[in-house]
This record gives structure tokens, C-alpha cells and sequence, in this order.
């Protein structure tokens, strides 16, 4: 169980490194949805290569009505919630984009216990609580004095649902295939529902203007896009969605010190705040959970004849 956590969160600080790659990407002239266009398509293409290499097996189907497993997982979650994510930030900011995302283990716990009967214990509300305010202060979204356009709130709602969605469709799918060919089929659904918002011909010629360029996009595609899903859909196979959706939230709290370290943004109360209240809520559901006081045993007197 201990090393599902450690997967999970590993997933969740690989994926908060994508901050240095689409600086790279952003800068050669690549737009968000090209960049996150670009990422996918090449974390899909690395893999299934290294999958009919050295696997192939874990490309089979046991069934082609399987298939909505990944359409779920690549369509209805990356693919969506990457959109409604980019909306979000051109209609308001990314602060409040990345709080709104963030709502996704809220949806993950609701859709968890009706579909999966998860309990909405007291420690995961209480976790809970934590996270949402933790990455509302680490974005900066709750310190900004920020105002909700009604369109953009519903945007970013959406992301967090479509977010919250890759947990509900991967718990399905881990009842018949591992987290490779899970990853696999995402990858290759996603960049199918991405690719149409991506402009891939421009995409492709900044991408291969130079060798450099390209190995930061294959880089950002394996470390940032294969890896992760790969850690944190395997670790699903042995943590409550609920508790998986907080634990990968360590993301935002990496991508914080990320912004401070390598881009040099400003150490501020908020963002130091937020990182502690997500690693503290992280470390409730990491605890030990108390064991029931064992029944006491009756002892039968003895009957006087």
C-alpha cells in the first residue's frame, strides 16, 4: 500500500515539471493547446513503439467494447479537461483556472462512493478541505482578489470534472488491463481528441525547427506524460480513488516551487502557505488508521448443579 502512495505522488511532482518544458515549448511559438497537443502525441508515440518492442502483449484487447475504457480516459478526460483548462485561463486567469481544476478530488469522492461505494470518511473530508484551500493559496487564486466571469467558472468546473474523470474511467478499466496498456490506449484516444484544437502542421514545424527542440518535446512527452500515468494509474490498482485524487495534488505544491526555483517567482506567504496545507493533507491520509478496540470476551460462569 505504502508504495501505491509513493507512486502516486511521484506521478503528481513529474506532472508539476511540466512548467519547464512548456516554458521551453511556449517560447519557440507553440500555443497551449499545440503544446499540450505536441506532449501527448509524443508520450503516445514513445510508447507504443516501446510497447510492439518489448511488450506487444500489452496492447492486446480482451474485447473491442473495452474500448470505452480509453475513449473515457483519453477523450472524455485529457482531451476535455485540457480544453475547458485552456478556456478557463483565456477567460479569466491561470490562478483561478488551477484552483477550479483543483476541485477534481471533490468530484473524484462523489463519483467514487456512488459508483464504487468509497466512504466519505471524516479524515478525507477534513483532507479535502486542505487541498482545495492549499492549491487555492499556491496558485495564488485565493490572495488575488479575483473576480469569476460566469463563463469562466463553468469552464473551469468542467475541467475539474473532466480532471476527476481519468481516476473514475482508470479504476474501470484496471478490472481487465494493467496501467501499461491503460496508459497506451489514453495516450493514443487523447491525442485523437486533441489534435483538431492543435494546429499539428505549425505544431510539427516549431517542434522540428531544431534537434534541441525536439528532445525537449519527447523529453516533456516521456517524463512528464508516460511516466506519470503510468505511477499513478498503477497506483490505483491498490488506493481509494478518493485518496489517490488528494494525494496526486502534491502537483500544484511542485510546480509552485518549480515557478520559484528555475523562473523566479516570488517566495510569498500564500504559496508557502498553500504548499504546507496540501503536504499536511497528504500526510493525514498517509496515517495510520486507529484499530477497533477488539470485542471483549465474556467469559461463561459455571453453572452450580
Amino acid at each position: 500500500m505504502k508504495k501505491s502512495y509513493v507512486r502516486i505522488a511521484a506521478a503528481g511532482a513529474l506532472w508539476g515539471l511540466l512548467s519547464l518544458f512548456f516554458g521551453v515549448l511556449s517560447a519557440a511559438g507553440l500555443t497551449s493547446p499545440q503544446a499540450v497537443g505536441v506532449r501527448t502525441v509524443c508520450a503516445a508515440v514513445v510508447l507504443w513503439v516501446w510497447l510492439l518492442v518489448r511488450n506487444p502483449r500489452a496492447l492486446r484487447l480482451k474485447r473491442l467494447s473495452h474500448l470505452w475504457y480509453f475513449v473515457g480516459t483519453g477523450m472524455v478526460s485529457l482531451a476535455f479537461f485540457n480544453s475547458c483548462y485552456f478556456i478557463c485561463i483565456e477567460r479569466s486567469t491561470i490562478g483561478l483556472a488551477a484552483l477550479l481544476l483543483y476541485t477534481a478530488p471533490v468530484f473524484v469522492m462523489l463519483f467514487s462512493a456512488v459508483l464504487f461505494g468509497e466512504h466519505l470518511t471524516r479524515r478525507k473530508l477534513v483532507a479535502l478541505v486542505l487541498t482545495v484551500l492549499g492549491c487555492g493559496l499556491a496558485t495564488g487564486a485565493l490572495t488575488g482578489g479575483l473576480s469569476v466571469a460566469p463563463n469562466a467558472l463553468a469552464f473551469g468546473l468542467a475541467s475539474g470534472i473532466g480532471y476527476a474523470l481519468y481516476t473514475i474511467f482508470g479504476k474501470f478499466a484496471l478490472r481487465d488491463y494493467d496501467s501499461q496498456t491503460i496508459t497506451a490506449y489514453t495516450m493514443l484516444f487523447a491525442s485523437l481528441g486533441i489534435l483538431p484544437l492543435a494546429q499539428p502542421i505549425d505544431a510539427a514545424r516549431i517542434v522540428f525547427s531544431s534537434p534541441s527542440m525536439a528532445v525537449m518535446a519527447i523529453s516533456g512527452g516521456v517524463l512528464c506524460t508516460v511516466l506519470p500515468y503510468l505511477l499513478y494509474t498503477k497506483g490505483l490498482e491498490q488506493v481509494d480513488a478518493g485518496r489517490a485524487s488528494i494525494i496526486a495534488c502534491i502537483e500544484p505544491v511542485v510546480a509552485a516551487l518549480v515557478g520559484m526555483a528555475w523562473f523566479g517567482e516570488p517566495l510569498v506567504w500564500g504559496r508557502v502557505a498553500g504548499m504546507a496545507l496540501v503536504l499536511l493533507a497528504i500526510a493525514l491520509l498517509n496515517l495510520p488508521v486507529s484499530s477497533t478496540a477488539a470485542p471483549k470476551v465474556v467469559k461463561k460462569q459455571k453453572t452450580v448443579p
